[in-house]
Order: C-alpha cells, then sequence, then structure tokens
C-alpha cells in the first residue's frame, strides 16, 4: 500500500472550485474519449444517509463510470491482463467539500487492485496537518507532496498555451496570470484541494512498481487538471448547480456517442 496527500493550492473559493471542478471533469472526459477508449458514466444521482470520513457527511452525488482504457496503463499490466480486461470501474461520492473516489477492477484483477481518493476543500493554503483525520498509523505511512499549478513541471505532450496559469488572465474575474514562486503565499481568494490518495496492487513481483507508477499519474492528472481547471474559469464561472446537472447529462449523451469512433485520445501512458 502507497499513501500519498497532494496539497494542490488554487485562487478560488471553496464554493467556486464546486462549479469549476464538475464543469471540468465533463470538458476533460470529453477530452479522453474516443478510438474505442474513454468514459463511459452510467449512473449519476443523489444520494442520501452514506455515511463517509466517519459520519462527518452523509449526503451528496453519486456517480459510476467505467473507464475503457487500454492506452493508459503500464505495459507490464498490458502484458499481463487479458484483452478486454482493462476497464476501470469508478464510483463517487461527492459530499462536497468532501469527496470520495474508489477505483477497482472488478473483472480481472478484483480485490487484487485499488486506488481509493479522498479529497477535502478547504480555504487555506495547505496547512492543515491532518485534514483527513487519518489516525497515527496512517499518518506515519502518508507522504505529502505540494502541487503548484503554475511553477510544476508539464510534459511536453501535455503542454497547451490556453492551459498555462502564467499566461491566463481571466476577463470574468480579473485573476491571473500566476506568475513568480510564491503566488500561492499571496494570492486572493485561496484554497487547498486536499487529495489523499491510497493505492494497493497485490501481484506479487510488481506491486512496487505498478503503485509508484500509479501515484506518479495520479500527479500527473491532477497539475494538469488543475491547471485547467483555473484557466477554464471564464467558462464556468457563475454558472448554477443546475446549469452543472444539464452540462453533465449533455456529455453523457455526448460521450455515448464519441466513444468508439475516431482515434484514442487524452493522457497515454508514458511507456
Amino acid at each position: 500500500m502507497l499513501i500519498k496527500e497532494f496539497r494542490v493550492i488554487l485562487p478560488l473559493t471553496v464554493e467556486e472550485y464546486q462549479i469549476g471542478q464538475l464543469y471540468s471533469v465533463a470538458e476533460a472526459s470529453k477530452n479522453e474519449t474516443g478510438g474505442g477508449e474513454g468514459v463511459e458514466v452510467l449512473q449519476n444521482e443523489p444520494f442520501d444517509d452514506y455515511p463517509l470520513l466517519g459520519g462527518r457527511f452523509t449526503k451528496g452525488q453519486y456517480t459510476k463510470k467505467i473507464y475503457h482504457l487500454a492506452s493508459k496503463v503500464p505495459g507490464v499490466v498490458k502484458f499481463l491482463a487479458p484483452k478486454g480486461s482493462l476497464e476501470i470501474h469508478e464510483e463517487a461520492w461527492n459530499a462536497y467539500p468532501y469527496c470520495k473516489t474508489v477505483i477497482t477492477n472488478p473483472g480481472y484483477m478484483k480485490q487484487g487492485f485499488s486506488i481509493t481518493i479522498e479529497t477535502m476543500h478547504s480555504p487555506d493554503r495547505g496547512t492543515q496537518e491532518n485534514a483527513h483525520f487519518l489516525p497515527p498509523e496512517k499518518l506515519k505511512q502518508r507522504e505529502v507532496v505540494f502541487i503548484d499549478i503554475a511553477n510544476d513541471t508539464v510534459l511536453t505532450k501535455d503542454y497547451k498555451p490556453t492551459e498555462d496559469p502564467t499566461k491566463m488572465k481571466s476577463e470574468k474575474t480579473g485573476r491571473g496570470p500566476l506568475t513568480g514562486k510564491n503566488w500561492q503565499e499571496t494570492v486572493e481568494p485561496v484554497m487547498c484541494a486536499y487529495k489523499l490518495v491510497t493505492v494497493e496492487f497485490r501481484w506479487l513481483g510488481f506491486q512496487n512498481k505498478v503503485e509508484s507508477f500509479i501515484q506518479k499519474t495520479e500527479r500527473r492528472v491532477f497539475l494538469n487538471f488543475h491547471r485547467q481547471v483555473f484557466c477554464w474559469i471564464d467558462r464556468w464561472h457563475g454558472l448554477t448547480m443546475n446549469d452543472i446537472r444539464d452540462i453533465e447529462d449533455k456529455t453523457k449523451r455526448e460521450l455515448d456517442e464519441i466513444r468508439n469512433q475516431g482515434t484514442v485520445r487524452g493522457t497515454q501512458n508514458e511507456d
């Protein structure tokens, strides 16, 4: 088991991020879909009386998705796994400001593989020592990693000038560009997404390699995604939750149409 807590500081309020995150998830899903791969949305509905984080949160929005992603997993997994088995199931409970996502592969790896992502969104600069109320034994295992959406290195294949926070100036809010090494210390408004990622991959001989690969991939995804959330602010700022639900419904229909068309798109594996 490998546990990392990624802390992403953003020039947004917690309330703004709820809209921006949901909008960007819908857009990113379309960018990752095509050529027989991508995202299939099975359920998107409210939930109630489902205890999360020790019962601190109990209601919100539940989603269930399948990711068809043969080109996006380590080569060693593709070599070992039979054809057609590389479908990843994702269940998410969005009880904002707390969210929990569980990723599994029930068709092949079953209990041998899981990724759990728990996110707490707070109006601070990433200074909370234990935002997820972890017990002492888990705190000892956890590694904290800060993500700087402006200054961290982006892979050449991932870079887009329109998604560069050091170049973006928002017309609606006046925020940006994010320049200098210390922008996180002075920017207002400010919030932090505390993303706790727990990876388990119980295949003898491959556990460390694959768990490390998954954590590296999660960091890459978090960096690219949050650059998009900020740089797309003029697209989503001012939208309501009703607007978001309409966008999600439309996106589900579009994903069903484009999944088996064209070529593979989005974040592909490096090896």
